[in-house]
């Protein structure tokens, strides 16, 4: 099935220095890009992970077992800053999609953005998680999601290349696998979700309890703002700040994603704006 499309999509995957978001770096970046007469063009880009200094952090042996690249075969390469131009030119307003992209591949692009001094903006992209899609379908890995979808076995998993392409394919695949097919949430609501709609696929894998990209901020019920971790675990992040001032500076000095720092940056900074309003309204009306 060709993906019904209004613009770009560009399926996306890392190779990376390991898994933390605030802490790791890209080594390696596959970009497939779908245009909407179905035609198709890739850029794969190897990347010396670099520091703010531009000095080459490490890939641990550990994760180059998993991936194969090696310190030495991105020695001469550019650092991501150094790309980030070339990069956000050919994206461009595209949408995302990926496998596990949503949790990992997408905030680590945002933080790396960030960290170059580019403000990459998701506001008006739909981002499609093709493992959410599989996972809450039937519930396993890309490997045997392109055996299940695909009836193919996935020659070089862990390369960016191939984990990409067939990222493409099983998703062109689950839409045809799943058109009309109904699908029951947690609160017993029943839907058919997966059609041919990059909006609509975006909404079925986007995690909506989720603030900031990777989970530390989430949502109460009331869709305030709450800390998902630490001593204030459930707690509104506007209160916290209010009645604990110094978390807020604790949490900008510490090692969080600067895509998180932003969020809670915009958060003191609204109740700052909030708390000037009430006192003007107050003092005005004296």
């Amino acid at each position: 099935m060709q993906l019904n499309l209004t613009k770009p999509i560009v399926f996306f995957d890392l190779e990376t220095t390991g898994v933390q978001v605030g802490h790791d770096h890209i080594v390696e970046i596959c970009l497939l890009k779908v245009f909407p007469d179905g035609s198709k063009e890739t850029l794969v880009q190897r990347v010396r992970p670099a520091d703010a200094d531009g000095k080459t952090v490490h890939i641990p042996e550990h994760t180059t077992a998993i991936h194969g690249i090696t310190d030495a075969d991105v020695a001469d390469k550019p650092t991501f800053k150094e790309l980030a131009g070339k990069l956000l030119e050919y994206i461009g307003d595209a949408d995302l999609a990926g496998y596990n992209s949503n949790k990992f591949d997408v905030p680590l692009l945002v933080e790396e953005f960030l960290r170059a001094g580019v403000d990459f903006d998701l506001s008006c992209r739909h981002c499609v998680d093709v493992q959410n899609i599989f996972h809450q379908m039937e519930q396993r890995t890309l490997v045997a999601a392109y055996r299940f979808y695909c009836d193919k076995d996935l020659e070089n998993a862990h390369s960016a290349a191939a984990d990409t392409e067939a990222t493409y394919e099983v998703l062109c695949a689950q839409l045809d696998r799943y058109a009309g097919v109904s699908y029951k949430d947690r609160a017993g609501r029943v839907s058919q979700p997966v059609v041919n709609d990059m909006g609509a696929l975006s909404r079925f894998t986007a995690n909506s309890q989720w603030a900031d990209l990777v989970g530390h901020i989430g949502y109460d019920k009331d869709g305030r703002e709450i800390f998902n971790f630490g001593k204030h675990k459930g707690k509104s992040v506007e209160e916290v700040f209010a009645q604990e001032p110094s978390y807020y500076d604790w949490m900008m000095k510490s090692d969080f994603p600067l895509s998180t720092k932003k969020l809670i940056a915009s958060i003191w900074e609204r109740r700052r704006r909030n708390k000037l309003n009430a006192l003007k309204e107050h003092f005005g009306g004296k």
